[in-house]
């Protein structure tokens, strides 16, 4: 892959994933229960989502940062990765089949990211070569 392709990928990843926690941290208790609402018929329970929940702003933000940057860039696409694993299976459970091709869409970035990250350039990882 060219470096300014994967430059493109990993910031649209990364701002995508930036601005998902950005919108969220401000109205991180409305959010929460607008996402326990959604799953209130669903198998999992509120001692699993409640904290899920909280986090999820915080953790989407991270990665975004990280991502920006280029810093742990392997290891962000790996936690982007594994969290849409989770937001699919979430998804899956309450039927909510619109959400799902977007998921999908971000889950294959965050393989890109992973799989081509030796095209990493304008990084802070760049000195690292293919951390």
């Amino acid at each position: 892959m060219k470096s300014m392709s994967y430059v493109f990928i990993r910031l649209g990843i990364g701002i995508s994933m930036l601005g998902h926690g950005l919108v969220r941290i401000p109205k991180l208790t409305a959010f929460s229960e607008g996402m326990l609402n959604n799953f209130k018929d669903s198998l999992l329970p509120n001692f699993m989502l409640i904290p899920f929940t909280y986090a999820l702003p915080f953790v989407e933000f991270l990665i975004g940062f990280l991502l920006i940057l280029g810093w742990q860039t392997k290891n962000a696409a790996v936690i982007g990765g594994v969290l849409m694993l989770i937001l699919i299976g979430g998804t899956s459970l309450i039927e909510n089949w619109g959400a799902l091709p977007s998921q999908m869409i971000h889950l294959l970035f965050f393989v890109l990211v992973y799989e081509f990250n030796q095209s990493n350039t304008l990084a802070l990882d760049k000195s690292q070569g293919s951390n």
